[in-house]
């Protein structure tokens, strides 16, 4: 792995510790619920940081869309609805069968679709060289490491909350359904970014290499931010939460959503730029690195903040074996990008 290479590769990891870390600040935002928070947050890192990034760094940018075919727009900003509707249906997914498995289906099956297609579409030939079979490799270990966290995400929910496990959920085969179909549906998001290779190349000349991923961002993310909206306006309406939005206003409310925006579309920035770095294969090698991180990132802050303090011992060793084995993908994935 050459020092351009190496750099790739952090900087996607870097941006996986952002997009791991973004959610924190919701902890000390108690006067609102889900919707409002979403809400809030999406306007800031779904519309304003991106376009404020691609009007800023790309010099003529109307021009960059004008000069794009339909075909390339209409796929970015379908591809960015369909990550939308994706994460939708991860909030109706995951209240039916529980985060551990909710989070272990949704984010292996996003890791693995989003960055598998592109390579049978795109690279058929790359397949069963070096970088596709670590990418294989690495991907079946994410599925791994996932099944194990899952495991240990579902013992220690029925060591911590023991009166949840008297009652089943309702609708369980409905849950993995919808689970499921948020695993597809989210990695849209890498479709917009390697099949809107015409907008990139379009801006790089002016934009540059690391910044040319910009225009693409701001039309799939404000694609998706329909999506996002239009669930949270209807939580707004029937939970009438709409007067939430009085009881958390001020600096620190401000800054919570600033702060949260910042997070989750500095990860995607530099997932751009990492993946640029990487070559060929970015779009499809840096994927799964970027979703890897981010469920050991989420989990790590976890930890933090105390959710694992009363699992047992066995359960606890599950976790870190599947923080281990998800390091370990990090590293056989990162392999193929060294070989693209």
């Amino acid at each position: 792995m050459n020092k351009g290479q190496f750099m790739g590769v952090a900087w996607v990891l870097l941006g996986g510790i952002l997009n791991g870390s973004f959610f924190v600040p919701v902890k000390r935002m108690k006067a609102w619920s889900w919707e409002n928070t979403w809400l809030a947050y999406s306007i800031v890192a779904m519309v304003a940081l991106p376009w404020a990034l691609a009007f800023a760094t790309v010099p003529n940018l109307g021009d960059t869309y004008h000069q794009s075919s339909w075909r390339t727009l209409f796929e970015v900003a379908i591809f960015g609805l369909g990550w939308g509707v994706g994460s939708t249906f991860f909030g109706l997914g995951v209240a039916r069968v529980g985060m551990a498995l909710g989070y272990a289906v949704v984010l292996g099956i996003t890791a693995s679709f989003g960055s598998l297609l592109p390579l049978v579409v795109l690279h058929p030939d790359r397949l069963l060289t070096k970088p596709g079979i670590a990418l294989l490799a690495g991907t079946a270990l994410v599925m791994v490491g996932l099944a194990l966290l899952a495991v240990a995400g579902r013992r220690r929910e029925r060591e911590t909350q023991p009166a949840a496990t008297t009652s089943a959920k309702s609708g369980f085969t409905f849950g993995m359904i919808i689970c499921v179909l948020s695993g597809i549906f989210s990695a849209m998001l890498n479709f917009s970014f390697v099949f809107g290779k015409e907008l990139a190349d379009r801006s790089v000349a002016g934009a540059g290499a690391l910044m040319s991923a910009n225009p693409i961002w701001a039309l799939a993310l404000s694609a998706g931010f329909l999506a996002n909206a239009g669930y949270c306006v209807y939580l707004l309406n029937k939970n009438r939460t709409w007067p939430a939005f009085r009881k958390g206003r001020g600096i620190p409310y401000l800054t919570g959503i600033l702060l949260m925006g910042l997070l989750w579309f500095g990860a995607i920035l530099l997932y751009g730029v990492g993946a640029a770095t990487l070559g060929t294969l970015g779009g499809i090698v840096g994927w799964p690195l970027l979703m890897t991180m981010t469920v050991i990132t989420a989990n790590i802050w976890g930890a933090v903040t105390g959710e694992w303090t009363e699992a047992s011992r066995m359960t606890r060793y599950n976790w870190w074996g599947g923080i281990a084995v998800l390091l370990l993908a990090i590293y056989v994935t990162s392999l193929g990008g060294s070989a693209s």
